[in-house]
């Protein structure tokens, strides 16, 4: 019996010194090997720790995304955590000039990566607004609230510097299915 730490308390769990030294043992972190991880898709699935559930890492087909290596959403359990998210049509590779499409386009981009993890706008439980210029506010508030009002999220919203100066918002937002 292998004794592992989880939460404060200590939790039981079988497994012999073979398992261990295998990287094989329940309690024990995944490992890089390629069986830790299987990809599906746009969609990888990382297996849990400890028999725990599996974190899917969803993917909108962005070269950007490999290259910084993130991921444009992440489903753990029943949460889903959506990566900042701009008003590029990743289809197209264009990004409009307006802060008003900008931000109905990054909408269209979080619902359709709130979809693939089987989540919806109306699950969203916190939002976090970037705005690369202040006086952009009061034309995006009623646009988020067109998108949000069903769902009423806890709300941050912040003015910063954007990556990309063609960026005026981008949006992160947080679901629970």
């Amino acid at each position: 019996m292998w004794r592992a730490r989880r939460g404060g308390s200590a939790t039981i769990r079988s497994g012999s010194t073979e398992d261990a030294a295998a990287g094989t043992h329940p309690g024990r972190l995944p490992s890089s090997r390629a069986s830790d991880q299987e990809t599906i898709g746009q969609k990888a699935i990382l297996r849990g720790r400890g028999g725990g559930m599996a974190r899917t890492l969803i993917s909108s087909g962005s070269d950007f995304e490999r290259v910084a290596g993130y991921s444009r959403a992440v489903v753990d359990g029943r949460w889903v955590f959506v990566s900042g998210t701009t008003g590029f049509d990743y289809a197209a590779g264009t990004i409009a000039e307006s802060v008003e499409e900008q931000t109905h386009q990054t909408f269209r981009n979080i619902a359709a990566a709130l979809e693939k993890a089987g989540a919806g706008l109306k699950d969203v439980v916190r939002i976090r607004v970037y705005l690369s210029e202040a006086t952009d506010f009061p034309k995006v508030a009623p646009i988020l609230g067109d998108y949000m009002g069903d769902a009423r999220p806890a709300n941050t919203t912040v003015v910063c510097q954007l990556v990309d100066p063609r960026m005026k918002v981008e949006i992160e937002v947080t679901a629970r299915r």
